[in-house]
């Protein structure tokens, strides 16, 4: 993930400091002027993307030297301190607002995926995963998936490379056939790669898993249809509900006994949970 993140970093630094750099802080701080800051947490949350938040500052200036006096996963308090940081004054004003943009929205996705697996913690004898999709913000896709596993939560493949995932849109590239879909993914595909299919109807999933889909990804389909797919498919398959699932509904769909839940929610809804950089004087003091 090292070089997508740089490439993210720079690419976010660029659009900050354009071709002048940042004229308030040349206009105000002295050249040499050292300083010292603190991250503060200023709700619960829990922890994501520090390293993507130190990296920013050494991109900026390695001068800048960051101690953190907490993890990704941990759960921070109303009010928290995350991390002191020292070095050039100038340097921390500047790396301020492109690392606080990636560690808020990275806390939040990983609050919402905690979030999301304590609604299903106490539904005794669930095997129910809960996944991310592909739908993060782009450039952040490392950073997303990373958040989710720091909230407890669980990935979905990273890419379109590292997992067949037959969808709507698919089906109809190939006129429309499951089993036409499967018989084309199964002699293409590479052998260890598993087949994930999408369907919206019982017929499809029985059509699916006669033609060996390995998962059936119930598209759609509400709590009755779910429960009526567990029992045609009686462990035959493994099943993913999708497509518009709320954490009201997470509980439910433990009891009905699937095996996996995604959940673009986690990344693409996510709130930016609310840190701040607080600069301090040299004495230490705001």
């Amino acid at each position: 993930m090292n070089s997508y993140l740089d490439r993210l970093i720079d690419l976010s630094l660029d659009e900050d400091l354009g071709s002048a750099g940042d004229v308030t802080t040349a206009a105000l701080v002295p050249e040499g002027a050292a300083g010292r800051a603190e991250l503060w947490a200023k709700e619960p949350m829990v922890l994501s993307g520090l390293g993507a938040f130190m990296r920013t500052f050494e991109k900026v200036d390695p001068a800048v030297k960051v101690k953190l006096s907490a993890r990704d996963g941990d759960r921070t308090s109303a009010r928290q301190r995350v991390a002191t940081l020292s070095g050039p004054l100038r340097s921390l004003l500047i790396g301020e607002r492109t690392a606080l943009n990636i560690v808020q929205r990275c806390a939040g996705m990983a609050t919402a995926a905690s979030n999301a697996v304590a609604l299903i913690a106490g539904v005794k004898g669930s095997k129910l995963k809960i996944l991310d999709t592909r739908k993060t913000p782009p450039g952040m896709r490392g950073l997303a998936k990373q958040a989710v596993r720091d909230g407890g939560a669980h990935n979905h493949r990273f890419g379109l490379f590292d997992g067949v995932l037959i969808k709507d849109n698919h089906i109809a590239a190939v006129g429309g056939s499951i089993a036409r879909a499967l018989a084309s993914a199964k002699a293409n595909a590479p052998r260890l790669v598993k087949i994930e299919i999408e369907v919206t109807t019982l017929e499809q999933l029985r059509e699916a898993i006669e033609h060996g889909a390995h998962i059936v990804m119930l598209d759609n389909m509400d709590d009755a249809q779910v429960k009526a797919a567990v029992a045609l498919a009686n462990g035959r398959v493994e099943l993913e509900v999708s497509g518009g699932v709320t954490a009201e509904r997470l509980p439910r769909l433990a009891k009905l006994g699937v095996d996996y839940v995604s959940m673009g929610a986690l990344t693409h809804s996510a709130r930016a949970m609310d840190l701040s950089l607080e600069i301090l004087t040299a004495a230490g003091k705001k």
